[in-house]
């Protein structure tokens, strides 16, 4: 599993978690159960989301493999309401189900080849406990979203704590297939410093994604296009999967 720069280190984490706040996707994953269950937050990431999740009355675990991330998340985690484990989707054994696993943050995406996207949904559903569920997004491949990953598109700017004021912008290096290489460009604007992270990424399709949810094993899909929970179209953002066992 690929952890990227943005990801693996502290120093980009930070930078990472403060450009990262809210948004209209968390409340769609804050809203699929209202009553308390056992939730697997698979590439937690800095962990807002899972500590959002845990202030609900869940019973949270967040798994990620960038060791920065990991370390941000429990630095947020003053309660210890979330139990956190270093571990990779593809083959982490947890020895017990959970009612609901989650991919967010488009973590989906940074499986670029079908083996390991198909040993991560795999790993996911033996996971579940009977009756649960597994959801998460990929971005729409003919939205394009790309297209607008450019610095005057995204530039944007924050105040990080202990940093100073920092811009971020994002730029397309190379697009083949169905993956698309970019890098997110920070720079410190009290010293002019910058920190870039390379990424890519992998824009599979509908029909890519359905098949290998039944490869893995998955019985019922229900697909969403958008986060007020409009069916999937094609001209639709987002591809969103609520995949059953």
């Amino acid at each position: 599993m690929p952890v990227d720069d943005a990801f693996a280190r502290y120093d980009m984490a930070i930078l990472y978690d403060s450009f990262n706040t809210h948004g209209v996707d968390d409340d769609f994953y804050l809203g699929l159960s209202t009553a308390p269950c056992r939730i697997l937050d698979l590439g937690c990431g800095t962990g807002s989301l899972s500590l959002r999740l845990a202030a609900l009355g869940h019973s949270v675990t967040g798994l990620d493999p960038a060791p920065g991330m990991l370390t941000v998340a429990r630095e947020k985690d003053k309660a210890g309401r979330v139990r956190w484990i270093a571990g990779d989707a593809r083959d982490f054994a947890l020895g017990e189900t959970f009612n609901l696993i989650i991919m967010t943050g488009h973590v989906f995406q940074v499986f670029l080849e079908d083996e390991e996207t198909l040993a991560v949904l795999a790993n996911a559903r033996k996971h579940l406990a009977r009756d649960g569920q597994l959801v998460f997004e990929s971005r729409n491949p003919f939205a394009r979203a790309w297209e607008c990953w450019t610095a005057e598109k995204t530039r944007e700017q924050t105040d990080v704590a202990g940093v100073g004021p920092v811009e971020v912008f994002y730029h397309v290096n190379g697009v083949w297939d169905d993956l698309v290489r970019f890098d997110a460009v920070f720079t410190l604007l009290e010293t002019g410093e910058q920190r870039i992270s390379p990424s890519t990424l992998r824009f599979p399709s509908p029909e890519a994604i359905a098949k290998l949810l039944t490869e893995a094993g998955f019985s019922s899909v229900e697909w969403m296009g958008d986060w007020v929970g409009s069916a999937f179209a094609p001209d639709s953002a987002e591809i969103i999967a609520i995949a059953r066992a």
